[in-house]
């Protein structure tokens, strides 16, 4: 049969398996809790269906004492910390794609069009055959006469349009990177906030060990003086 427990901060009886003792947490997350709750000591035990609420006030306590103001992005961390959510998501999760406009794929497919070897080399034939047409070709009746107006023309034109469409396509580029960036922040936020928590869980298992070690060395210390007292009283 499982033994019981009394949850220090909601006094309901639970399983032991379902119950953290309180000297299992870290000094500094205990130290949080008992602001809240004072009446927890350090014999008693707490729900672990409490503890991620409780980690997570610790995190935003901890966060508005070290960067002043807490933003959105940090928020998003706690709210995974409470929840024991990931934060990290895969590229592929990203319906970006699926979501834009006609007019937006256009600008995507004009842009990576636009800045291709393709395109320049297309374009570089373009322009030679238009010399070459309008002065060795059509060399009595030109359409486009030197020094090629309508051909300044057209290249004017097509500048015109391609630029704003480029400049679309680099914004919304933009956006994914902004977007990636916020979350990138976020997972390293996340990873760093776990990672000093394992430090200082450590850090307090190994103070515990020892003086576990230094408790159970007293006692053989003080076993071996009752043999070497108890063999001279014989003799």
């Amino acid at each position: 049969m499982i033994p019981e427990k009394t949850c220090a901060i909601t006094g309901k009886t639970l399983r032991a398996d379902e119950c953290m003792p309180c000297a299992a947490l870290r000094p500094s997350l205990l130290q949080f809790i008992r602001k809240s709750h004072p009446q927890v000591g350090d014999n008693d035990c707490i729900s672990k269906d409490l503890l991620p609420a409780l980690k997570a006030a610790y995190v935003e306590d901890a966060l508005s004492a070290e960067l002043g103001e807490i933003t959105d992005l940090e928020r998003d961390v706690i709210q995974s910390l409470r929840e024991q959510e990931m934060i990290s998501a895969s590229p592929a999760a990203d319906d970006d794609d699926a979501r834009r406009t006609f007019g937006e794929g256009l600008s995507d497919r004009i842009a990576e069009f636009g800045g291709s070897w393709v395109f320049i080399l297309g374009f570089i034939a373009f322009l030679l055959l238009w010399v070459l047409f309008n002065t060795v070709v059509l060399v009595a009746r030109p359409l486009d006469p030197y020094p090629f107006i309508f051909l300044n023309l057209i290249l004017s034109c097509v500048a015109a349009i391609q630029a704003p469409l480029i400049m679309m396509s680099q914004n919304r580029q933009e956006a994914r990177d902004r977007r990636q960036a916020e979350q990138d922040y976020k997972i390293n936020l996340k990873a760093e906030l776990e990672i000093r928590h394992l430090h200082e869980k450590v850090d307090h298992l190994l103070h515990h060990h020892s003086q576990r070690l230094l408790e159970i060395q007293q006692i053989q210390t003080d076993l071996l003086r009752q043999i070497v007292a108890q063999k001279e009283t014989r003799e």
